[in-house]
């Protein structure tokens, strides 16, 4: 990311608005102390609480990553992906996901896409998100499992997914093994 972190991002957004943390977690539903540990330093579980935040600010989920710049067409090189955003289990718990933003630079961007790498140990379904808009991903690598609703999928390399993400959903490396995808995240503003 460039010279700001993504929490010292959404703290200013916070603050231009007028916003204390405390009406911040009113409008979320988050928790103010998890609000205070996003800012501080960088933590989240999952896309569903940024995209929540996003949400409350009236800023699309990408603004919080972008650069000032805009690029058309915006080429993103294999070798040159940068790690955007690390979820953890708990607070000080290990990496869970990592994501990798494809859209860095192209700030008039309606979609969200990502590389993601899906690390093992989250197989956890309690943990569901919802939000607006849809998702569409393709498995690359191992096994990724899709909890959607009172469903369960598991895909394989090659397999893709497109649904609304309104329906609590869980995406998680399946088999204990590492996995990996593309993903497109489409966030009606």
């Amino acid at each position: 990311m460039s010279a700001k972190k993504l929490g010292e991002r959404i703290a200013d957004y916070r603050q231009k608005q007028g916003l204390s943390l405390e009406q911040m977690a009113q409008r979320t539903g988050l928790d103010q102390q998890f609000l205070s540990a996003v800012e501080a330093h960088d933590l989240y579980p999952s896309l569903g609480p940024l995209i929540k935040i996003a949400r409350t600010l009236g800023v699309r989920l990408g603004t919080f990553l972008d650069d000032q710049t805009s690029q058309d067409p915006l080429i993103v090189r294999l070798g040159q992906r940068q790690r955007q955003i690390t979820t953890h289990r708990g607070e000080q718990g290990p990496e869970s996901t990592v994501f990798y933003s494809l859209g860095l630079g192209k700030v008039d961007r309606h979609m969200e896409p990502f590389f993601v790498e899906l690390l093992p140990g989250d197989e956890d379904a309690q943990k569901r998100s919802s939000h607006e808009g849809e998702e569409f991903i393709v498995v690359v690598e191992g096994q990724v499992e899709l909890i959607y609703g009172a469903e369960r999928f598991v895909l394989e390399p090659g397999d893709s997914m497109y649904y609304n993400s309104v329906v609590p959903h869980h995406v998680a490396a399946a088999g204990g093994q590492k996995a990996a995808i593309y993903a497109v995240l489409y966030l009606p503003e």
